[in-house]
């Protein structure tokens, strides 16, 4: 990890030096007695990204190899990407998947490390990509989620250096953003701890396999999959069990909706999963915790049908990186007790989930384990621990662990200082919540202002977060709002209705009519910053990435006179195209009641929700940033606003950023990110300072 030097508290923030310090805790595993937890490090290394595995210790007197109780030792160095941890049974060894930004054709590797020292070796570095890996009960062999043969599309003959003849496309799930062509299925392989391991594979078939979990008596692995010949369409995966063995899958967990996260108890009579119970689901549906026989002789029963609140970490904030997937949950705590991540009202703790194993039913409400202004990304649960990696009030990513779970002094005790000590010198925000009053029930908004400013009227731009459905604002800021901040910009970030954790009537207000309930939610926002005497009413800026494009690019139209400047990053312009376009358009159309271009009656719908239709009353200046490869918000999309825009005269800019996906603003190349930043300040700058 680079050093970190104390800047000088006068020196002006730039988007270069914020981005170069950001270090990010990204994922973790725990240790099996709950001693301790392997933590990811990021940070940025020239123009690429570096991430090494740390051991942390916080059990006992004295911690893990004898070091002091919260203490952090690195295990990994090197120019590589260090991610996936995954600690043995035995808590000797761990596994870890590496890549080579340095060499980006080099295959990704299977890895593994001794927790007492020495250098990590490589059972495994499979030629097509490996996503997971999961220790077997007895410590010998690792299932692993890798690309397989036979590729799916690929035409003619395939040589290093040069692209194939064709590809031949059948079906939907052939892209997908941050991946590109998707040419081979990801399938399970099991590998032998061993130098000399010669994998074996357990699955095929033309679906993909993800969230592996072996059994306690490791005869048997779970994962999810939708093996369905229509899963395109509509893909609703389920849980399956296949023989360590090999054999057959088995379909053990069937919910009329979706399924994933597989997950044993500690005898393996139980398997519990997250997901959704209802045919066809929409995004208003909550996903929740649910638990079946092992061996699918019964249907899953939900442990919380009433809790209006979805597992997972479905919101925005940026200092968790984007760029591991989180891991929420559920996870046995015991036989009689899961503990999963629940998203509630712009934070996300861990919550507990009581079992009776004798009925195999619910043994209770579910209880909230602490009350913290927390956005939890990755949950740990082992020797009666429960971690987790995330921020808390402002402050970055760090990991933590629930002290005095469900009690009322229950709180979250910060175990590492790896994640927070590069904001040091760094004017930091002061965050405030408010409850801002709409239409549709309180707002929850966070005034973000620049430390030590007056409480007088400030220049303001409005942050709205992506999605909607799977996002929201947490109590800690986005490097935007800091850069913002520290320029002299108060930032209000509202959780307007549309958006994940206020409910499944919040979110569905948004269905069929973007740019209706949302926008009123913001407007109301600003004028409550107004009526604060916060908000500057003749210079206010709009800023959005992904859904928040869109809104951005829509309020401008919609309200030619409120708003001075927008930047709009990935957002969506024109519904009709993006249904067919995005890598996922046509079954997020369906899930948002958005409409589809296959009647005259659809085709009206997304159009009147397209920010093109408004480009003639649009006046403000709109900066329109796009990632060139984004497979999410196509690029072609944006050029239609930027075209019409240009065509009539407007005050129009529109930067394309080369091979960068859909988040390249978060975690994109350095570079492509300090440039998107810079661009976004001196746009403001221009426009709404003045």
């Amino acid at each position: 990890m680079p050093r970190t030097r104390r800047p000088s508290p006068t020196r002006p923030l730039s988007p270069a030096r914020l981005v170069r310090r950001q270090v990010v805790l990204e994922e973790h595993d725990p240790l099996p007695d709950g001693s301790g937890a392997i933590v990811v490090v990021r940070a940025v290394y020239g123009e690429t990204y570096r991430s090494h595995l740390h051991l942390v210790s916080f059990g006992g007197a004295r911690g893990v190899r004898g070091t002091p109780r919260d203490a952090t030792l690195p295990l990994t160095t090197g120019a590589v990407r260090d991610t996936r941890p995954r600690v043995s049974p035995g808590g000797r060894l761990v596994a870890f998947l590496r890549s080579f930004p340095d060499e980006p054709d080099r295959p990704t590797a299977v890895m593994i490390a001794d927790l007492a020292g020495g250098e990590p070796w490589t059972p495994w570095a499979p030629p097509h990509g490996v996503s997971e890996i999961a220790w077997s009960p007895d410590g010998r062999r690792l299932a692993v989620v890798a690309g397989s043969d036979p590729p799916r599309l690929i035409v003619g003959p395939e040589r290093t250096g040069r692209t194939p003849t064709a590809r031949r496309i059948r079906r939907l799930d052939w892209r997908r953003d941050e991946i590109g062509h998707r040419d081979r299925r990801d399938h399970l392989w099991i590998v032998a701890v061993s130098r000399r391991a010669r994998p074996r594979r357990l699955t095929r078939g033309d679906f993909d396999v993800r969230d592996v979990a072996w059994a306690p008596d490791g005869q048997r692995l779970a994962f999810a999959a939708d093996p369905r010949p229509d899963a395109d369409l509509l893909p609703l995966p389920s849980i399956w069990t296949v023989p360590a063995s090999g054999g057959e899958p088995a379909e053990v967990i069937h919910l009329a909706g979706f399924a994933g996260s597989p997950a044993f108890s500690p005898d393996g009579r139980w398997l519990a999963c997250s997901g959704v119970d209802v045919p066809a689901p929409l995004d208003d549906e909550q996903p929740g915790p649910f638990v079946a026989p092992a061996d699918g002789s019964r249907p899953a029963v939900a442990l919380a049908p009433d809790l209006d609140r979805p597992i997972g970490a479905w919101l925005d904030t940026d200092m968790n990186g984007w760029i591991a997937p989180s891991r929420t949950g559920p996870a046995w705590d015991g036989p009689a007790s899961l503990v999963a991540l629940v998203t509630d009202r712009g934070r996300a703790v861990p919550w507990r989930f009581p079992f009776d194993p004798a009925t195999g039913r619910p043994a209770g409400a579910p209880v909230r384990l602490v009350e913290a202004d927390a956005a939890c990304w990755t949950l740990g649960v082992a020797g009666g621990t429960v971690s987790a990696v995330g921020t808390l009030d402002d402050r970055p990513m760090e990991l933590m662990t629930v002290e005095r779970a469900g009690t009322p002094g229950a709180r979250l005790r910060t175990r590492t200082r790896l994640g927070s000590a590069w904001r040091r010198g760094i004017p930091w925000p002061s965050m405030r919540s408010v409850q801002v009053s709409g239409e549709g029930g309180p707002i929850e908004t966070w005034i973000a202002s620049p430390a030590g400013a007056p409480g007088g009227p400030l220049p303001t731009i409005v942050d709205i977060h992506g999605g909607p459905t799977t996002g929201g604002w947490a109590p800690a800021p986005s490097i935007e709002t800091v850069l913002l901040c520290a320029r002299g910009y108060r930032v209000l970030m509202p959780n307007i209705r549309g958006g994940a954790g206020y409910g499944r009537a919040w979110t569905r207000a948004l269905f069929g009519d973007w740019g209706g309930a949302d926008a009123a939610d913001l407007l109301a926002v600003v004028d409550h910053g107004v009526a604060l005497g916060l908000v500057d009413p003749d210079r206010i800026g709009i800023l959005g990435l992904s859904y928040g494009g869109f809104l951005a690019q829509w309020m401008i139209g919609a309200e030619p006179d409120r708003f001075r400047a927008a930047v709009a990053e990935a957002g969506v312009a024109n519904h009709v195209a993006a249904w067919g376009n995005s890598d996922t358009g046509v079954e997020y159309n369906r899930a948002e009641l958005l409409g589809d271009p296959l009647s005259d009656e659809g085709t009206e719908k997304l159009w009147r929700q397209s920010p093109l239709r408004l480009a003639p009353r649009m006046k403000a200046p709109l900066l329109i940033l796009q990632g060139e490869a984004d497979l999410r918000c196509a690029a072609a999309d944006n050029e239609q606003l930027f075209v019409a825009l240009r065509v009539l005269g407007r005050e129009v800019e529109y930067v394309l950023y080369p091979e960068s996906f859909h988040s390249l603003g978060v975690c994109g190349r350095p570079d492509r990110r300090i440039d998107r930043h810079e661009r976004m300040l001196a746009w403001f700058d221009r426009f709404v300072r003045g």
